[in-house]
């Protein structure tokens, strides 16, 4: 997704970053970046809207559910395999990380 200008801040970037953006998991130089970005991206903006959005909708209606050990090892696991830059299949992933062992997901 691109609107077609240049941006000191490449559209690419953003939205591989907004995730740690919406989470201000960055750099606070790098969240002023960011935000110049959206006041010059629209498509971009749109997209930090959504994924907001989203975000505030699971907290509201999952917030205060408990997670179970499994899934958390699961989703855990998943983010250790894109941390590491592997592909991350859609099923039948294997979590394995520092702390866990060996389990076949579901």
């Amino acid at each position: 997704m691109s609107c077609g200008e240049p941006h000191e801040t490449d559209c690419s970037e953003v939205l591989d970053h907004l995730y740690e953006f919406l989470d201000r998991e960055m750099p606070e130089g790098d969240c002023t970046k960011f935000e110049v970005h959206f006041e010059e991206c629209s498509p971009c903006l749109e997209k930090y809207g959504l994924e907001q959005a989203v975000k505030k909708l699971v907290k509201r209606c999952c917030g205060q559910d408990d997670v179970p050990t499994d899934l958390r090892s699961k989703v855990m696991g998943r983010i250790d395999l894109i941390r590491a830059g592997e592909t991350v299949p859609d099923h039948d992933v294997t979590v394995q990380g520092p702390d866990r062992s060996a389990t076949a997901a579901e």
